[in-house]
């Protein structure tokens, strides 16, 4: 493949994660998985983003409490906007990350083939210590809480995500070493 040589190298690897309105688990996810990306110097190489599968919030920041609980621990979640997970979504992505059952559903029904269906992984599958964390599957919807449920999802998802990265990372090593 040519690049123009002002041109990007191609990412390696692009995940999003979809949560139900995109306000408050998934742009969590995607703020510190970013962060863990950037840190580990391959920003450059992985695409990461996030969508909810409803479109009630399309448009609109994270959820304030997002937000402050991002900010409490150094991320920066103040440029996010919602957006709606789209069939052409499954296209654009490598890994397509859900928090709970109940997007697992909606997007394995979405997705137009075994391919794609396979790409739908819960967040806290990553994470083999959530058991005994006695976190389970799914990681709890804060939005109808307080911001103590807002701290322990962002332990969840700090964790879950640290643990899917280390499990993507020899790949990216590997690739940028060619």
């Amino acid at each position: 493949m040519n690049l123009a040589p002002d041109a990007e190298p191609p990412a390696l690897f692009r995940i999003v994660f979809v949560c139900t309105g995109n306000i408050c688990r998934s742009p969590m996810a995607e703020v510190v998985f970013r962060a863990l990306v950037t840190k580990a110097g391959y920003g450059d190489r992985v695409v990461v983003s996030s969508a909810g599968t409803g479109d009630w919030h399309v448009g609109e920041h994270a959820d304030s409490r997002t937000i402050e609980a991002l900010a409490r621990r150094g991320y920066d979640g103040s440029r996010h906007r919602a957006r709606q997970f789209e069939a052409a979504d499954f296209d654009r992505h490598d890994l397509v990350v859900v928090f709970d059952r109940g997007q697992e559903r909606i997007l394995t029904a979405a997705a137009p083939t075994e391919s794609d269906r396979s790409k739908v992984q819960l967040l806290l599958s990553f994470d083999h210590d959530a058991g005994r964390r006695g976190t389970g599957t799914d990681v709890p919807d804060p939005y109808y809480s307080d911001a103590a449920l807002f701290e322990s999802v962002l332990d969840m998802v700090e964790h879950a995500s640290t643990a899917l990265f280390r499990q993507i990372e020899p790949a990216l090593r590997q690739g940028t070493s060619s």
